[in-house]
């Protein structure tokens, strides 16, 4: 249809989040982009916190993160600035109860639709929340291999193609052995990188196909643009990279002023890594829960 996945830009942060209060795994949450978030709580509910290094806390006392908490009926929760990362994640039992876009209760803020009334969330604002199918049988923490390596030089781990072909040798060399910074130029479409340039065999343009988050696209003036979960759904630049599901997490952290730099897997090898971490995940989201 022509319409951006959306949704969390750290899925991980997201779906660990719900696991900690008993959601479903893409039940909505709140997405905080560096911080400053305040609410007044109306109906009590466990709540937890992931992503960024953030204060949180109710009451001003202390909350730790990735972790899950009781929230009670006239508190104040507040997540502060981001010392580490850019992007936090509040879940709450029961989710967000927004309507169905396409089967979707994410927000695309260029379209101005979906999540709430399709736009950021301001002052005053009441959200709602639903009825958790299953409830916490006791606070829990996320185990550390669920805490995704958040750095502000990551290496990002990618499966080369699919027009790698269309990139000179001097141009892979460049983007697997050097490093790359983050422009102001960055948002939940997209990150421009600078750093060396990438050099095409014939010119940057391809016929029109499919993107994807972490696609790795190279226009014509050899500086890579790392896509997100905003991203247009087809492109007509050249893609050299895609980077794999498990590091899309620390693509969602980058900010303005960080490096990245890229290491290619195999297929075979993404797809092992993926699936080691699909059952991290399913376990966890299915274990120490109980039906409400």
């Amino acid at each position: 249809m022509g319409v951006p996945l959306s949704g969390a830009m750290d899925p991980s942060a997201l779906q660990v989040a719900n696991g900690l209060v008993g959601n479903g795994r893409g039940a909505a949450a709140i997405e905080i982009t560096w911080g400053g978030f305040r609410a007044e709580v109306i109906t009590g509910a466990p709540f937890a916190v992931t992503g960024a290094d953030v204060e949180v806390a109710i009451n001003g006392e202390a909350v730790p993160l990735w972790t899950t908490r009781e929230a009670s009926r006239g508190d104040i929760l507040t997540v502060g600035y981001a010392s580490r990362g850019l992007r936090s994640y509040l879940a709450l039992s029961g989710g967000i109860e927004v309507p169905l876009v396409m089967g979707s209760r994410s927000t695309y803020i260029r379209g101005g639709f979906g999540g709430f009334h399709g736009r950021p969330l301001a002052k005053g604002d009441v959200i709602e929340v639903g009825t958790a199918p299953r409830l916490p049988a006791q606070a829990r923490r996320a185990p550390h291999e669920l805490i995704p390596p958040y750095a502000d030089q990551p290496t990002l781990r990618v499966v080369l193609g699919p027009q790698e072909d269309l990139i000179t040798p001097e141009g892979i060399a460049a983007f697997l052995s050097e490093p790359y910074g983050v422009t102001d130029r960055c948002d939940r479409m997209g990150i421009i990188l600078h750093g060396p340039r990438i050099t095409h065999r014939h010119g940057p343009d391809i016929i029109s196909d499919g993107t994807i988050p972490g696609v790795v696209q190279v226009p014509g003036s050899g500086r890579p643009t790392l896509l997100g979960a905003d991203c247009q759904t087809t492109g007509g630049y050249v893609k050299i990279a895609t980077v794999i599901g498990a590091d899309l997490p620390l693509v969602a952290q980058l900010f303005p002023g960080a490096h990245v730099r890229f290491a290619a897997l195999s297929l075979l090898e993404a797809r092992e890594i993926y699936l080691k971490r699909e059952l991290q995940l399913r376990r966890f989201c299915e274990s120490g829960l109980h039906t409400a």
